[in-house]
């Protein structure tokens, strides 16, 4: 596969991904919306099946869409390393487009606001009590569950080495169907202390767009204090799951 082809698959799919990940909690938080104050179950089948959009979109690139499952690859030598690079430059990038298009798709909402300052939870996560190494451990164990799966699952197939692992299904979409439902599940059980970001990419991304791009009147500052965590958390957990598989290989 192309650079190119990883670029642009890997940057629709994210960007997709985003930008209905976090239109699910812009629906639920932001007032005068049709979804305001539907709940962590909305947000959380929101963002499952955004992944399974995204995923689907994707399926040319492998549809990583996400640098824990890239980097996982990697270390499982599944991906070469020569293309993870360019698989993070796209993924970042949707990350930040996929932002701007919820932004856009909810302007009117944001103007009307009555917390412009509190806006960031909209697009990046945050912990209910801060703690770095704890925040730490509970992205890397909701990643490590994630990437587990992708190894593991009977449902999913080793790939060519452009692609990783391929849902082991006549109808791709399937596979990434289940994908959605764990990360339904990991969002239910993991998601209570950090939000689970389990994807540099969805909170980097959007972090980012947050701070230097998203004209939002009065909107709060990006943490970067924390940034580092929903980085660092995924992409441990996507190597311990690497290192898991390689020591005993899926049959």
């Amino acid at each position: 596969m192309s650079a190119g082809d990883i670029f642009l698959w890997e940057l629709l799919g994210t960007a997709v991904l985003v930008m209905l990940g976090t239109g699910v909690v812009a629906n639920n938080v932001l007032r005068r919306t049709n979804g305001n104050d539907g709940g962590v179950l909305f947000v959380n089948v929101g963002w499952g099946f955004a992944v399974f959009t995204g995923a689907s979109l994707a399926a040319p690139s492998g549809a990583h869409l996400n640098p824990a499952i890239t980097l996982a690859f990697a270390v499982a030598d599944k991906t070469p390393w020569s293309d993870v690079p360019m698989y993070f430059l796209a993924q970042m990038l949707g990350g930040i487009i996929g932002a701007v298009l919820c932004w856009a798709t909810y302007k009117l909402q944001f103007d009307d606001h009555d917390d412009p300052a509190g806006t960031l939870g909209v697009f990046s996560t945050a912990p209910t009590i801060r703690n770095p190494v704890w925040n730490l451990v509970t992205e890397a164990l909701g990643t490590f569950v994630l990437v587990a799966f992708v190894l593991f699952s009977p449902a999913f197939k080793p790939g060519d080495a452009d692609q990783g692992v391929l849902p082991n299904f006549g109808n791709s979409a399937l596979g990434y169907a289940a994908v959605a439902f764990v990360v339904l599940v990991i969002g239910t059980s993991l998601g209570g202390p950090t939000g689970y970001a389990i994807n540099p990419a969805r909170d980097l991304g959007p972090r980012i767009a947050y701070a230097f791009v998203l004209p939002i009147k009065g909107k709060g500052r990006a943490d970067w204090g924390y940034a580092w965590v929903p980085v660092a958390g995924p992409l441990l957990g996507g190597v311990l799951a690497a290192l898991l598989f390689m020591a005993y290989p899926a049959a």
